[in-house]
């Protein structure tokens, strides 16, 4: 046990920040026992000095400039809880780490973007980039890819990686509620931002996903290469045949290795009700790794929040004060693998589709023979009751069949004179 102790600054002291801070003040004598070493935080930055925090900063040194952290000489570790790509919290990583500090951060977008240039930061200084709180909150994916679960190949690595995401399919389903109902009731909740876009468009997901199909595959994360498509055309309807087929609806992330090359995709999803991702409701994540060896592994905790994340960026601080050595991305960055990515054109699945139509004779079969001409099997039917002569939903599922062909055939019909909205097209997983 070593009578030095780590010299910590933290910038940003939102939810995150201030659920750090408190672990590492009112957790002190544990991590110390636990690491061999103190925690000490020496400097904190944040854009308002008297906000209530719900934790005591005193007797800690106040830096209205966070760069300033990266020259500090009384600062061993910086940890970087200000998020963005770009701006001062990639500006402050990079000068950190040019001199010599090593990095804590829960920044996915900083990551998924720049976190190569980031990785070549910290391996020419000797210092350490640690990001397990930038993926599913709580839960030890990164490590679990980087370190326990390295002696794989991967197939698949899927989840659930948005609690807001979830939290709405949930409630809606629950309550019985529309879309646009429950992303009020969860803002209001603080579950999701005044401008959401970045959670319900499927982009938050996307970042994480890059970062993980890196680590599982020995790449650069390829944020660009992610087919992504949000929530905003769910409908309770969708949720209603959903279950009558068996079925509830997602919003995954998903990295498989294909004959094409890796394929990444966010999008709503249809997974059987009683499966593992089926199962996971409210803000909670999930992440499911396929590997050759150990086979399906599942994790499942929370995403979100000031405690989960927080204790994912303590331990990466403890594992600093305990003298780890790795790589960000498993391999050197020089040794990073240039493999080919795919779109999801050759995706082969299964499909449901909902489609807004007049009541007339003859509507299923001119759908029906649309499929036919691109060689797609129809393996299921919905249609309630409703009054002859008015617009009525008809809802469709397919057997497996090729992505391409299918966006034909839904583009084909998008165009019939009887069809009165875009169809909407669910991808039905067998996760």
């Amino acid at each position: 046990m070593t009578t030095t102790p780590l010299r910590i600054g933290i910038a940003g002291l939102g939810t995150v920040g201030g659920g750090t801070l408190k672990i590492l003040r009112e957790s002190a004598d544990m991590l110390e026992s636990r690491t061999g070493r103190a925690l000490k935080v020496v400097a904190i930055s944040a854009r308002d000095r008297k906000k209530d925090r719900g934790v005591d900063v005193s007797g800690i040194r106040w830096l209205d400039d966070p760069l300033a952290m990266a020259k500090d000489p009384e600062i061993d570790v910086v940890v970087e809880l200000i998020g963005g790509a770009d701006g001062t919290a990639r500006t402050l990583v990079e000068q950190s780490l040019t001199a010599g500090k090593s990095v804590v951060t829960a920044n996915k977008a900083l990551i998924a973007h720049h976190g190569i240039a980031l990785a070549a930061l910290a391996e020419k200084s000797g210092s350490l980039l640690a990001f397990e709180a930038a993926v599913a909150g709580g839960i030890p994916i990164i490590k679990a890819l980087r370190d326990g679960l390295a002696a794989n190949h991967f197939r698949r690595v899927a989840g659930i990686m948005n609690g807001t995401c979830n939290y709405i399919l949930t409630t809606m389903w629950e309550s019985k509620r529309q879309f646009d109902d429950v992303l009020k009731e969860a803002q209001a909740l603080g579950y999701a931002e005044a401008e959401p876009s970045f959670d319900i468009d499927g982009i938050d997901t996307a970042h994480k996903l890059a970062i993980l199909t890196s680590l599982a595959y020995g790449c650069a994360p390829a944020i660009d290469n992610v087919f992504i498509e949000g929530i905003r055309r769910v409908r309770l309807r969708d949720m209603e045949c959903a279950a009558e087929l068996g079925y509830t609806i997602k919003l995954l992330g998903i990295a498989t290795q294909t004959e094409h090359g890796i394929e990444q995709r966010v999008h709503p999803c249809m997974v059987a009700m009683d499966s593992p991702l089926g199962t996971v409701h409210g803000v909670y994540n999930a992440i499911v790794a396929e590997g050759d060896s150990v086979g399906t592994i599942f994790f499942e905790g929370r995403g979100a929040g000031a405690g989960p994340t927080a204790s994912s960026v303590v331990a990466d601080i403890m594992d600093i004060a305990r003298g780890a050595v790795y790589k960000p991305f498993t391999l050197p960055v020089s040794s990073l693998k240039s493999i080919p990515f795919c779109g999801v054109e050759s995706l082969h699945c299964s499909y449901y589709l909902r489609l807004s139509v007049i009541d007339k004779p003859g509507v299923l079969a001119e759908v029906t023979g649309i499929f036919k001409n691109e060689n797609i099997s129809l393996r299921s039917f919905l249609q309630h009751s409703h009054k002859p002569g008015e617009t009525v939903q008809l809802v469709l599922t397919t057997h497996e069949t090729e992505e391409f062909s299918m966006r034909k055939a839904v583009d084909t019909i998008s165009k019939l004179g009887t069809v009165k909205e875009p169809p909407y097209m669910i991808r039905i997983e067998n996760i």
